[in-house]
């Protein structure tokens, strides 16, 4: 019930915000604003994130010094002295190039309200350009605190150039969705590669003490131990992530100390690899082999990615602290020492990690190697899991079960479906290789493709909203595109050799997403063609006798914010019946990391009052998790009653601010009546006879709107029923080949292996009332 004072005084407030009560270019309720995410943490807290992030960002970076000198040698053949100078020289070059300058200095800015990765460059793209493909751009969105993005200082030309050539090209629109899928495929298709190299290289050194075991044995042992890693996933990471931090913080004292102590050991002049004298010396005396061999000194970069994917869930000043005072000295320690130990014992290259680490060590080492890689996979499979969720979020990935499994991290994440796939997927990549070389030749596609897309869109952000120096920008574009192209060509010639099992991947995870998304957008478009007119809706509650309208509330759901879905009249045709209340849901995911609880709904009304129907619109960022039906019922009704009482005081308050608005034209124009002329009067009676008039409309007004809540109360108590549609998809008949083998074919196979969309909005079954619809594209 509400109270008369506070609310009037409180709705009459924001009611001068509310202008035309039926379009969603106006705030049906008040936003409050978000806390600062630039806001610096104490140095306390920052130093904890940093410590947390060494566990869950780098131990797939960590774990590469098992491989990486293994395979950029040919292991049949013993490397020169200066080989091995030029290869560490290489990766002493290639860790401070990319992850150090590149990541650590430039991109990790490039974060949206604190999340990083491929969606989260795009999201900046889209919201300062107009060039998202998703079907979620609305007015409203502007309205968002996580939306908006601050407007630079001044105008540059050419960034407004660059702006207005990619929203008025539809190629180039497609081109950025292409890229951004790129990246996230790749990604994800690092998920079967890391468990799979960084579990086989941990297994591999075994051989090392115990000659009696083959490859056959290594090959059991670590299908076994990814087997037992994808099996437990249903159980979450919170009970054991504690370990992650402490574990790879001891990989990384062990390494170095290892590192430091095979320098002192070997040959302390191997400093001299810090001359890039040995970079041009190495591709002088190797030739094409020298170019070939960049596809192993790669590896030593792999996990970088993690730097800014992983971002969210720690701070950009926490991560570079953790990369700047722990990581990378500690991986410049571990290959110094390694290659100080090659250079003395050059015949042990393929076994370089393990040769080189000091007896009494070696077992406490392969423990902590084991333990590592384990922790490696498993942040990537994490990080699978919440990539495939912000696809789903964005419509580009078919609907699969999503289980949160930790009531205090809305990021930790279970996905059934793709956790089986991965599984599978990782016990036949290893079968089938057996070997760390050929499955590093497939690594070092997947991570130089996501590194490529994201220089790219980084650019872009530098030169349209950074509003960067051009020669800078372009320098930058230049110099780390260039390095990794390099690197890239290098892999790609090892196509035949593992380098075509990314490619795979790659493509089927891209024609999967492209074909999910062009299908629903299409789906997007044929409803609103095809949406009820508000004249056609009057006309068929006013004038259809044997339409009822029965006790309780009804969600329907549609993605239309204009107008309403086709699927009503097909409710209406087939049930002769609506509910008392009924509310059009249109749940929108933007390319947003998240939006704050109290932004999540936005409402209006449908036609006139006595209609009893509302459309609410509900919006989820791509990190966001979707509300329990219990709590998202609960909120829905309190923004619904918040929406009522505003929108009372801002058509009937006699209040100059709002008297002029622009209202809906479904509203009863009489609502004028309520400021009648009169002939003016002075002194005390005309200002008694004002504050009589305006109690009266306050108090005739609140009882209107307790009498609507209280009707919409008792909807509520008679039960909540959500209507939903049932689709099916079919490409005209005089559609081109093309066109109807993607929708009739891939679609239609997409769809049926896909979770019903009941599961995907956590609708519970037996409140669900779904009535069938095809659609024609």
């Amino acid at each position: 019930m509400m109270n008369g004072g506070d609310d009037a005084a409180e709705a009459q407030n924001k009611s001068r915000t509310l202008r035309r009560l039926d379009s969603l270019d106006v705030e049906a309720s008040c936003v409050p604003g978000w806390q600062d995410l630039n806001k610096g943490f104490s140095t306390t807290l920052t130093l904890k994130l940093a410590f947390e992030s060494i566990g869950m960002i780098y131990g797939d970076m960590g774990t590469s010094p098992l491989y990486v000198f293994s395979s950029t040698f040919n292991s049949e053949s013993s490397p020169h002295r200066d080989d091995v100078l030029g290869a560490l020289c290489l990766i002493i070059y290639s860790l401070s190039l990319i992850p150090l300058i590149k990541y650590v200095v430039v991109v990790l800015s490039a974060h949206d309200n604190g999340n990083g990765g491929t969606f989260a460059l795009y999201s900046l793209i889209c919201r300062y350009a107009k060039v998202s493909l998703f079907q979620n751009e609305q007015v409203e969105n502007q309205k968002l605190s996580g939306y908006r993005l601050p407007s630079p200082d001044r105008a540059v030309r050419r960034g407004a150039k660059i702006k207005e050539a990619l929203e008025c090209s539809a190629f180039a629109k497609g081109i950025l969705l292409l890229l951004t899928l790129l990246g996230t495929c790749a990604v994800m298709g690092d998920g079967v590669l890391t468990p799979v190299i960084s579990v086989l290289s941990a297994i591999d050194g075994i051989q090392t003490k115990k000659a009696s075991l083959t490859n056959d044995h290594v090959v059991f042992i670590s299908v076994a131990i990814l087997v037992i890693l994808f099996s437990v996933q249903r159980f979450g990471t919170e009970k054991v992530a504690f370990l992650f931090a402490p574990c790879i913080f001891v990989w990384f004292l062990f390494i170095s100390g290892i590192g430091i102590f095979n320098i002192v050991k070997h040959d302390a002049g191997i400093f001299r690899a810090f001359n890039p004298y040995y970079i041009m010396d190495y591709f002088r005396r190797n030739g094409k082999q020298g170019w070939i061999s960049l596809g192993g000194i790669v590896l030593a970069l792999t996990g970088t990615e993690a730097m800014f994917a992983d971002l969210g869930h720690f701070s950009v000043p926490s991560v570079r602290i953790a990369f700047s005072t722990v990581v990378y000295p500690s991986l410049l320690a571990a290959y110094i020492g390694q290659g100080a130990y090659l250079l003395k014992y050059p015949e042990d290259v393929s076994q370089t990690f393990y040769k080189s680490i000091p007896g009494p060590m070696f077992w406490p080492m392969f423990v902590v190697a084991v333990g590592a890689a384990i922790i490696a996979s498993q942040a990537m499979i994490s990080a699978v899991f919440s990539i495939v969720e912000q696809s789903l979020a964005l419509g580009c990935f078919p609907t699969v079960k999503v289980v949160h499994t930790s009531s205090k991290f809305a990021g930790q994440v279970y996905i059934p479906e793709v956790n089986w796939i991965l599984m599978i997927l990782c016990v036949i990549v290893t079968g089938i290789f057996k070997t760390t070389s050929y499955i590093g030749n497939a690594y070092g596609m997947t991570v130089l493709a996501v590194m490529l897309v994201t220089t790219t869109l980084v650019t872009l952000i530098m030169i349209m909203i950074w509003q960067t120096k051009l020669h800078l920008a372009l320098a930058f574009f230049i110099i780390f595109g260039t390095v990794e192209m390099v690197y890239f060509t290098a892999n790609l010639y090892k196509f035949t050799e593992g380098g075509w099992l990314p490619v795979a991947f790659t493509s089927i995870l891209i024609v999967t997403m492209a074909v999910w998304h062009y299908v629903t957008s299409r789906k997007y478009k044929f409803e609103s063609d095809n949406k009820v007119s508000m004249m056609s809706l009057v006309s068929r509650l006013e004038s259809d006798l044997r339409l009822s309208r029965v006790p309780g509330i009804g969600l329907m759901y549609t993605q239309l914010v204009q107008g309403v879905p086709p699927i009503f009249d097909l409710f209406v045709d087939n049930m002769k019946a609506l509910h008392s209340v009924i509310v059009f849901v249109s749940v929108k995911h933007l390319p947003i990391s998240s939006v704050p609880l109290e932004e999540r709904f936005l409402v209006r009304r449908v036609g006139s009052k006595e209609y009893r129907m509302y459309r609410t619109m509900v919006w989820y960022g791509y990190m966001d998790s979707l509300i329990p039906h219990q709590e998202f019922e609960d909120l829905l009704l309190g923004s619904l009653e918040e929406f009522i009482k505003v929108e009372g005081f801002a058509l009937k308050m006699p209040d100059k601010s709002t008297h002029h608005e622009n209202f809906d034209e479904s509203e009863d124009s009489s609502s004028n009546s309520l400021h009648p002329t009169r002939e003016k009067k002075s002194g005390s009676d005309s200002n008694q006879e004002a504050n009589a008039t305006s109690t009266s409309l306050i108090n005739q007004k609140i009882e209107e709107l307790e009498t609507e809540w209280e009707f919409v109360s008792n909807a509520r108590n008679e039960g909540v029923t959500y209507l939903l549609g049932s689709s099916v998809v079919e490409a005209s008949p005089t559609s081109s080949i093309g066109k109807r083998f993607v929708v009739n074919v891939l679609y239609d196979l997409l769809q049926r292996l896909s979770r019903k969309s009941r599961v995907a909005l956590q609708i519970p079954h037996k409140y669900l009332v779904e009535v069938g619809i095809t659609y024609i594209l």
